[in-house]
């Protein structure tokens, strides 16, 4: 007898492959719409085209990482402006508190990628070597050229899925039709061909592999929806006080369940939803349609596997009637969920349309903080980014509003305007100078504002002007 001490037993069991069952209804209707919509959204979106004028990409969506910028149709967000995506995955987090609360795990039964791939992987495997039985049979038969040539089509599909995914990736990255030609040609940059062979292995060992050994072990979300869901949830369940004691249909005590395992046979997770609520469980639905179908042959009522919240199973106990879906769906912990999601992204959506098309960045040189020229004129330094985020080139007007007049320069230029060109960032010095006399010149520090002025928009409020507050250092005499 083995000492548990010595030989503890494992923590994770070795996996048992998973054949689930085709099967119709609703809900698998439900998840075959969804998973052609992400893919198709996924697949086309680089190819779409969006005019922004000559000085800028044509892409629709591209994460330009070259230029340092997102663009995504008439937007354009630059990197100063990351509190954008920020808000958005604070947005994503609190919309899957959001669904959570409400109907469980629905994100991971319906839009998962993992979930969408996973599914498309086990719809080119039902198509090669069959249905549920048929492919257990050939899972346990042994190797020869039958078993041998299933096997590699359906390899060989999976491998071509995950190059279409690696190869969709790297094109919202740049230019897709000037990438998919150098790709062909063998002219891409070598991380293109490396990002897109890790996607393409990571693709095929995911979703035809791993599967639910994903959700089960590598996904944190299975033990942080604990915390998420409460007694109004609405998610899968069983109503055992109708089905128990499973057994022959007709036969008297029995209950509605005649133990088919229908729904077992169908869940991608591999389990038996009759036992309750488990870590596994991502509600997709199919055991819903098995179940339905099973009852409709058997003429009993349906929903017997079906979408319930814990108080209303305990009011269906009692025999009473559920309560409205939207008595759980209106409660104080969806309510706080919605109203900090349409918060932010109302603010992002004012933020956005509020956004100046230029913008300054001020560093004052320290190093002095001041320069005494020979005729006793006090002369700061400092360092200015000119971000111009037009479509065309543009002049800037630079002026400083301080106190009392003070003088302004560019190192380079005449005057006081700079040319930035279309869609980028220029950095010039600018010397801000106080006469000798001046209060700024003896004053330790003078609280001065530098605007900047782009002469080439007109508002009906004037010149679109920023504004930068910073310090101008005197003899503090």
């Amino acid at each position: 007898m083995s000492n548990p001490e010595v030989n503890p037993p494992s923590l994770y069991a070795a996996r048992e492959p998973i054949f689930p069952r085709r099967v119709k209804g609703a809900f698998r209707t439900a998840k075959w719409w969804i998973m052609a919509i992400t893919l198709g959204i996924y697949y086309v979106t680089p190819w779409i085209r969006w005019d922004r004028g000559p000085n800028l990409p044509d892409q629709a969506v591209l994460v330009d990482l070259a230029n340092r910028r997102f663009f995504f149709f008439m937007i354009e967000i630059w990197p100063h402006e990351f509190y954008f995506v920020a808000g958005l995955l604070v947005m994503a987090g609190l919309g899957l508190f959001l669904f959570t609360s409400a109907a469980g795990r629905v994100w991971c039964g319906y839009a998962c990628p993992q979930t969408v791939w996973t599914d498309l992987f086990i719809l080119v495997e039902r198509w090669v070597e069959g249905d549920r039985n048929a492919r257990i049979r050939l899972f346990r038969q042994k190797w020869d050229a039958e078993k041998a040539r299933k096997r590699l089509l359906k390899w060989t599909l999976w491998l071509l899925i995950g190059l279409a995914t690696g190869g969709a990736w790297v094109f919202y990255f740049t230019d897709a039709p000037t990438l998919a030609y150098d790709l062909l040609t063998g002219q891409a940059h070598p991380v293109a061909y490396l990002t897109m062979f890790i996607l393409t292995l990571t693709t095929f060992a995911f979703g035809g592999f791993a599967r639910e050994q994903i959700c089960i072990y590598a996904c944190p979300w299975p033990r942080i929806q604990a915390a998420m869901m409460d007694e109004d949830t609405i998610t899968i369940a069983y109503r055992e006080w109708r089905g128990e004691p499973r057994g022959k249909q007709n036969v008297a005590g029995n209950g509605d369940c005649i133990d088919c395992m229908a729904c077992v046979n169908v869940c991608p997770m591999g389990i038996d939803i009759r036992n309750g609520q488990q870590l596994a469980c991502i509600t997709c639905g199919l055991c819903i349609d098995a179940c339905n179908d099973i009852m409709d042959k058997i003429g009993k009522p349906r929903e017997l596997i079906g979408y319930l919240a814990l108080t209303d199973e305990t009011r269906e106990r009692a025999g009473e009637p559920p309560q409205s879906a939207w008595k759980h769906v209106f409660r104080p912990r969806i309510l706080l969920y919605t109203a900090l999601w349409s918060a932010i992204g109302v603010g992002l959506v004012v933020a956005l349309f509020l956004r100046a098309a230029i913008d300054v960045n001020v560093t004052p040189v320290r190093n002095p903080t001041y320069v005494t020229l020979s005729d006793g004129t006090i002369r700061n330094t400092y360092d200015l980014r000119l971000r111009n985020q037009h479509g065309e080139e543009r002049w800037f007007q630079i002026t400083v509003d301080a106190p009392e007049p003070l003088g302004l320069g560019i190192e380079g230029a005449e005057g006081a305007r700079v040319l930035v060109a279309a869609n980028e960032t220029a950095q010039v010095r600018v010397y801000v100078t106080a006469p000798p006399d001046s209060a700024a010149a003896g004053a330790g520090r003078t609280d001065i504002t530098l605007w900047v002025s782009d002469e080439g928009t007109e508002t009906d409020e004037g010149t679109d002007r920023v504004a930068k507050t910073t310090v101008f250092n005197g003899t503090g005499e």
